[in-house]
């Protein structure tokens, strides 16, 4: 039927943009991983920002796969969207690293916080001290509440329930149609209380950065003075905030879609699906044009692009 050509060819188009923006994604993210773990190999060891960076990288190639090869399955089984059990699968481990991306970019802004802000409170000096064994165990509370969160995936895609399981006809990715009942709340309300928890702590870093490079700013005026300290806490603001915009359009769309989630065929969800298909490459490509390192292996690396590409 007509409707049913409709059907798989949303279903196609949606696929399409989120294979562009997944693979792009995951190139970005490889590049970010290989030359991190090339300077480890190098160096024998890694500072506390480039383990935050390759563990935000990791879980990001991986979330980006996960969730296009969520999209792929239910294109596949459309009558049994989060009840298949490779379906529930797939969505603990999508919900385990999306969570890992959110937690540790979190960490990663509230590192760079800790190290460039200045403040003369003695628990900020005690954490300026100590940032450096503190970031592991950041990372280690992220995955433990990344875990929480995959579990919690799997059992609210345990207990969904399609409308359309008895039906005949094809029904498309994005038009199932989800019922509730009350034991969906209390998981949904720790995951929107994940992401508001992630989504303050970036809030606050970046107040807290503007704030001393307010401060340091004012202090240099008054005493005619320039320092290295405030070309490193205005890169620092560039890159948060750039971040902030993102991470709350991001914390937006992730809230909408916990509201929408139970609305038929609602072009709301396949907006905010799209934009955090392209959250994880866009930050990440920040991320490498922000540090300086990574910026001159890129800059390396294109001329031999260039190159090879004129030669074919």
């Amino acid at each position: 039927s007509q409707e049913q050509i409709n059907v798989t060819s949303n279903d196609a188009m949606a696929v399409a943009i989120m294979t562009l923006q997944t693979f792009a994604g995951m190139w970005i993210n490889a590049f970010l991983v290989s030359v991190i773990c090339m300077a480890w190999v190098k160096k024998k060891t890694l500072n506390s920002s480039e383990k935050i960076l390759l563990f935000l990288g990791f879980s990001r190639f991986w979330y980006l796969f996960i969730s296009w090869l969520y999209s792929f399955l239910s294109i596949i089984y459309p009558h049994s969207l989060y009840i298949h059990p490779a379906l529930q699968l797939v969505v603990s481990i999508q919900g385990f690293f999306n969570c890992s991306n959110l937690w540790v970019s979190a960490c990663l802004c509230v590192f760079y916080c800790i190290k460039i802000a200045n403040f003369r409170n003695s628990f900020f000096t005690y954490l300026k001290v100590k940032v450096d064994n503190i970031v592991p165990w950041l990372l280690v509370v992220a995955v433990l509440f990344s875990l929480v969160i995959g579990i919690v995936a799997y059992d609210i895609a345990d207990k969904v329930h399609c409308n359309n399981l008895n039906s005949t006809g094809r029904v498309g990715f994005w038009n199932a149609r989800i019922k509730m009942d009350k034991h969906f709340f209390p998981s949904f309300f720790l995951t929107g209380f994940g992401y508001a928890v992630s989504f303050m702590a970036v809030t606050f870093s970046a107040l807290l950065l503007l704030f001393s490079l307010w401060r340091h700013k004012r202090n240099m005026q008054a005493n005619s003075m320039k320092d290295l300290s405030m070309d490193a806490h205005i890169k620092a603001m560039k890159s948060i905030l750039s971040f902030l915009v993102m991470y709350s359009i991001n914390f937006a769309s992730l809230i909408l879609t916990l509201v929408y989630v139970t609305k038929k065929g609602s072009p709301v969800i396949f907006l905010t699906v799209v934009f955090q298909y392209a959250f994880p490459g866009v930050h990440s490509l920040i991320l490498i044009c922000s540090n300086p390192s990574l910026e001159k292996t890129v800059l390396r690396i294109l001329p031999c692009l260039k190159f090879r590409v004129c030669m074919r």
